[in-house]
């Protein structure tokens, strides 16, 4: 496999990662494409194995799920029917996979959808860090809000032109003229 053609793979894996159930998880058609077979001999093979696959490692999605995957997923056009509910494997189900299928073909696809599991939960691990990382962040500078805006407003004083001196007012003695002085004595 081509560099390119990999990462298209790759791509198109991550893709087709969905969250159900709180659980990152494949759709059996999506998997049955990545292996170049159809999805009822996937299925087949994993009724053959069901011991293999218990409830974290693969499940049936419900009518309800399905519906609302129509909206999210695309799973099925507005008038169609399914005849069986999917089932959605997690990362550990696909492993399993491996052990169920064992094409060549198939050991390449699995280890292309454990590198793009890997790197899906990196990236959450980076949103989340940098998540925290801004909170910390706003929490240390909202203390500080108040002396920020009191020094750009004395910023802002400095920086405006000062103002023209008042009007004088009364009499006086312009300098150069004299003056009389009273002596004291």
């Amino acid at each position: 496999m081509n560099r390119q053609t990999a990462l298209i793979q790759a791509e198109r894996i991550e893709q087709a990662i969905l969250l159900i159930r709180g659980q990152r998880v494949l759709l059996d058609r999506d998997l049955a494409a990545l292996y170049g077979v159809e999805t009822k001999n996937l299925n087949k093979a994993v009724r053959r194995n069901l011991d293999r696959f218990p409830a974290d490692f693969m499940f049936q999605l419900t009518a309800e799920e399905v519906e609302c995957s129509r909206f999210q997923f695309g799973t099925l056009k507005r008038g169609q029917n399914i005849k069986y509910l999917p089932c959605v494997f997690t990362q550990e189900g696909v492993a399993m996979l491996s052990s169920v299928l064992r094409s060549p073909r198939a050991i390449l696809v699995n280890i292309a959808i454990m590198r793009a599991f890997v790197r899906l939960r990196e990236t959450f691990a980076l949103h989340k860090e940098l998540a925290h990382k801004l909170a910390d962040l706003e929490r240390r500078i909202e203390g500080h809000d108040t002396g920020i805006r009191t020094l750009f407003d004395a910023i802002r004083q400095l920086m405006s032109p000062p103002a023209p001196p008042p009007p004088e007012i009364g009499f006086n003695v312009k300098e150069g003229r004299a003056r009389y002085r009273v002596k004291r004595k």
